[in-house]
């Protein structure tokens, strides 16, 4: 008999559907040669410190750093889970095969293999790795299995991830709450929470500690059409005044009229951040809960395997993506087609194929969030809306490149400023000198929309004014109006302003631009291609981003004021307490992310990815326990957290 173990109840439905294990039993399906089974997630997780040695089960600061000498698994205190494992485990043992039906990424790995180490397995085990969860998917990867030893580094990886976290989350907790709180509340600190808090703290600390400057920006209004001087902004009053004074009166003449046509590409495909980014940016989804949609919809079979970081497509997807379009094509919602009139132009011709979205180069384990193909039915208003951005994304990289025109009109005032002599001057002494003050001013037009048909032209409503750099799609082509016809050479009146302005701070961070910095270790990318090179050295992983966020909702770090995230007292004192760079830096945690990748494509060694751990971990505590201060961390409860005032924008 071959036991299935898959990571959900549902998912195991639907792999012994097609495999013919149609017979129900408690906790597993059988029929075909097949028994299905399944686990709810994490069925085992690493011991607790307690379970090592009964002196590391009081909290106490002699007992730090505990390092185990081996690390052991257990199974989850859960009724549930005991009996779920009970069965596994009887299934297991007597099986002449296994294969891993896990979610085919990391933590799937992990998940599976710790099951079958608690089981005592010692049958051969298949790996069953697939991109999506359609019917056809599922058949074409049991024709495929893969020896489990092919995903050996994924889950060193894994493992070295979780012991990882393990050695520093356990010791600097136990050590930072001992040391500074005030025994009402754990001061939890995480190798990727605490350089996340620490973001947020700092974006803070900048915005309350900005002290706005003032600055002149002088402009004039020719032919209804503002220009701006190209001199930038003046610092001083006096200096804009001169200025404008040179040039009011006198005439403003055309004197270069360019007009240059450009092309935009279509944004790339959404791996899951970029998709993060985008709901939360459009719809005001939290991370987790687009995590949610879209795994929901992975399941259901109307798109990809959602946890991945890559943009591309491999080169064998290019075939089936006809297939893909029909599906949208023919998908409806509410009677409607909202995708047919996007996918004729394109229907019954060769699609377009280029390497930004074709690399297989750029594609390990998993491709980029697209559509199955499946018409999608039965959709929540939610789920609707995130398969609208993927469907629509999908649709647009086949589509041509955006066509516009930039047209850039230059002017200029010739004024003249009086010089004198020093002192008592006379007039003789004084001299005229022309000054000349350039103006510009830019229009842009769009020529032919190419892949721009897609986008939904609904204005999206902000709640708070954002910078729009932090988005997944930074578009060259803001709304402008299109310039009236100039002519080289030609003047006339014109209406000077000078306007008085304030430097403003940096914005606060919401869940999408926070998410940018998580993916960039903290460093501002506007570039699509950098940001792309930039996510080896990012902080925690695509998938797991979303539930570092909640943690530090949870654990009353920070909170929400409509889209802005807020540090809580607790959360800036607690990164100003920690001098170790290590514990906040999120470069320093983007090379251990690094490291991690490294490992599961066999470039670095998990051992000594834990050696090196243990000994930042065994000098964290000393310098900590150095600290002659006797400070505090203040600590909040849900209704003082309700009370607590955000800050003034």
């Amino acid at each position: 008999m071959i036991v299935c173990i898959a990571e959900k109840p549902s998912v195991a439905r639907d792999i012994a559907r097609i495999i013919g294990a149609t017979a129900s039993h408690d906790g597993y399906m059988e029929g075909n040669g097949y028994q299905v089974t399944w686990t709810f997630g994490h069925l085992c997780t690493l011991k607790e410190p307690g379970d090592y040695t009964p002196a590391w089960k009081p909290w106490a600061l002699t007992q730090l750093p505990m390092v185990p000498q081996r690390f052991g698994i257990k199974l989850i205190e859960d009724s549930g889970i005991k009996k779920q494992f009970a069965t596994i485990e009887r299934l297991m043992q007597a099986a002449d095969g296994i294969v891993n039906c896990g979610d085919a990424g990391q933590e799937g790995e992990l998940i599976q293999r710790w099951v079958m180490q608690k089981a005592q397995a010692t049958c051969p085990v298949k790996r069953l790795w697939i991109s999506s969860m359609t019917d056809e998917a599922i058949r074409e990867g049991f024709a495929n299995l893969k020896d489990q030893a092919d995903y050996q580094p994924l889950y060193l990886a894994g493992l070295s991830r979780a012991i990882g976290d393990w050695l520093l989350g356990m010791n600097a907790t136990r050590l930072y709450t001992l040391k500074y709180g005030q025994n009402r509340q754990v001061l939890s600190i995480g190798r990727v929470q605490t350089p996340t808090l620490a973001l947020i703290v700092n974006r803070q600390k900048e915005i309350e500690n900005f002290k706005p400057e003032p600055y002149w920006v002088l402009a004039t209004v020719y032919r209804d059409t503002t220009f701006t001087a190209t001199k930038g902004k003046f610092t001083s009053k006096e200096e804009g005044e001169k200025a404008f004074a040179t040039i009011e009166g006198k005439p403003f003449t055309v004197t270069k009229v360019e007009k240059k046509e450009g092309k935009e590409q279509p944004p790339q495909l959404y791996d899951l951040t970029s998709l993060q980014v985008d709901c939360n940016r459009k719809f005001a989804y939290s991370a987790e809960m687009t995590l949610n949609l879209i795994q929901s919809l992975y399941e259901k079979k109307f798109t990809t395997y959602p946890r991945v970081d890559t943009q591309y497509l491999s080169d064998d997807i290019y075939p089936k993506c006809p297939q893909t379009l029909n599906g949208l094509y023919q998908t409806k919602f509410g009677g409607v087609a909202p995708y047919a009139e996007l996918i004729k132009p394109i229907g019954g011709k060769p699609l377009k194929k280029t390497k930004r979205v074709f690399d297989t180069s750029k594609v390990t384990d998993h491709h980029a969030i697209i559509p199955t193909g499946v018409i999608p039915q039965n959709l929540s208003d939610a789920e609707q809306k995130v398969f609208d951005l993927v469907a629509r994304r999908f649709i647009a990289v086949f589509l041509p490149d955006c066509k516009f025109s930039t047209t850039t009109v230059i002017g200029e005032v010739r004024g003249s400023s009086v010089v004198s002599g020093e002192g008592l001057a006379v007039r003789e002494n004084s001299k005229t000198e022309e000054e000349v003050v350039e103006f510009k001013v830019t229009g842009k037009e769009i020529l032919d929309p190419g892949w721009r048909v897609v986008q939904d032209n609904k204005k999206e409503e902000e709640e708070e004014p954002q910078n729009t750099s932090l988005t997944s799609n930074p578009s060259p082509l803001t709304p402008e109006t299109t310039l009236p016809t100039f002519v080289k050479g030609e003047s006339g009146d014109h209406k000077p302003t000078l306007t008085e302005k304030w430097t403003t701070p940096p914005p606060y961070y919401n869940e999408a631009s926070l998410l940018r910095a998580m993916e960039t270790a903290g460093k501002f990318v506007e570039d699509e291609t950098l940001r792309a090179a930039m996510k080896e050295n990012g902080i925690g992983r695509p998938s797991s981003r979303a539930g570092i966020i909640e943690t530090l909702f949870k654990r009353h770090y920070i909170k929400r004021d409509r889209k802005r995230l807020i540090a809580t007292p607790t959360g800036i004192e607690l990164i100003d307490l920690i001098r170790e760079e290590l514990l906040k830096s999120c470069e320093l945690t983007g090379i251990w992310e690094k490291k991690l990748r490294d490992i599961e494509h066999q470039k670095y060694d998990a051992k000594q990815f834990i050696d090196e751990l243990k000994a930042q971990v065994a000098t964290i505590v000393q310098e900590v326990m150095s600290d002659p201060s006797n400070r505090r961390v203040t600590v909040l409860s849900d209704a003082e957290l309700k009370k607590l005032k955000s800050p003034k924008k």
